[in-house]
């Protein structure tokens, strides 16, 4: 197990925060409250990861996982007793992750340009899904925090992640419905809110 790794939490915790903060940049305090549950879900997650495996510890205690020396601090590599089955979740969890990443990146660079033009953006991504940033983070903190890595603080913060940005989603849909309409009323019949849609007959225009 990497126990006892504190600085490199540090590192990773500071990395993954600025990326936070750089693509899902707060603006308003219910904005900043919703950020303060993401950075408590990080902070948390990586001291785990790379200071003290609290799950292994309490599932040992409390309901007797079998400890394998020579598996590491994964709840599944402990789980099946071999390293393999992290490095299985590993991919499956970063190949979750990397997607995620796409449509946050993506979700923010359209937006950044459309708050410049003061325009509804609808085409690239946007003609998939609604909320491209908030369908990415879910991904990152699902492939990282449930596939990869899972942890009894992870796997229940997810649903909390979800619920909370979901609300914050709606009611940014208000404000979109105040500034544009029946534009934003009919983009928002026409496409899906988290999940994307990848059929044909969508506006993509670069």
């Amino acid at each position: 197990m990497h126990v006892g790794m504190w600085g490199l939490a540090a590192i990773v915790t500071v990395i993954v925060s600025w990326l936070m903060y750089r693509y899902l940049a707060p603006q308003s305090w219910k904005e900043w409250s919703r950020a303060g549950v993401l950075q408590a879900f990080i902070i948390a997650f990586y001291a785990e990861m790379y200071g003290f495996p609290l799950t292994i510890y309490f599932l040992t205690r409390f309901f007797g996982l079998d400890i394998h020396s020579g598996a590491g601090g994964n709840l599944w590599a402990q789980t099946f007793g071999t390293p393999m089955a992290h490095l299985v979740a590993m991919g499956i969890g970063y190949t979750i992750v990397f997607s995620g990443a796409t449509f946050v990146v993506e979700g923010w660079r359209r937006i950044h340009r459309a708050r410049k033009e003061e325009k509804l953006m609808t085409d690239g991504i946007y003609s998939r899904v609604r909320h491209p940033q908030y369908t990415g983070l879910f991904l990152i903190v699902f492939g990282e925090g449930v596939v990869h890595w899972p942890t009894l603080f992870s796997v229940a913060a997810f649903p909390i992640i979800v619920v909370a940005y979901t609300i914050l989603a709606r009611k940014e849909e208000r404000q979109m419905l105040e500034k544009f309409g029946a534009a934003y009323r009919e983009y928002r019949q026409k496409v899906p809110m988290f999940i994307p849609r990848f059929g044909t007959g969508q506006n993509q225009e670069e």
